[in-house]
């Protein structure tokens, strides 16, 4: 059974990250499933550190962008409410010096004033490159 409150389009996703972070790194809503939100990001100019690595920083904007989008996405729209990030963490395994990443992001709690999401991103071959877990604060919708 689908955990989304939402109607889900990832063009119109892919529309709320335009002129942001989101757009610059080139992250981009690949498939959206019943329970977990998936994106991919280039592994490039714009996402590598100095010596040619993924950027542990890309991988974060990648696990934060996937986790916020999908904890707003599961919020009943009547309600009123956004999520914004408390905490974030990460442990990067595996270095990827190009190609493109998969991130997907999975509940592993859903409350009425917090979530917690795992996000894990994979290589093309489906190697873990990085694991992350993001706390979200379900907050009222600023005026």
């Amino acid at each position: 059974m689908a955990i989304w409150k939402q109607a889900i389009d990832p063009e119109r996703l892919d529309a709320i990250g335009a002129g942001c972070m989101v757009e610059h790194l080139g992250i981009r809503i690949a498939e959206v499933g019943d329970d977990f939100l998936r994106a991919t990001m280039p592994v490039d100019a714009r996402t590598r550190q100095p010596y040619g690595l993924l950027h542990g920083g890309a991988s974060v904007a990648l696990a934060e962008t996937l986790g916020s989008l999908a904890g707003l996405l599961v919020l009943e729209p009547a309600r009123n409410e956004i999520v914004v990030g408390l905490d974030i963490n990460a442990n990067h395994l595996r270095a990827k010096t190009g190609g493109t990443v998969t991130g997907t992001a999975r509940p592993l709690h859903l409350g009425r004033t917090t979530q917690v999401w795992e996000i894990r991103i994979e290589d093309e071959a489906g190697k873990l490159v990085c694991i992350s877990r993001l706390t979200l604060a379900v907050v009222p919708k600023p005026a």
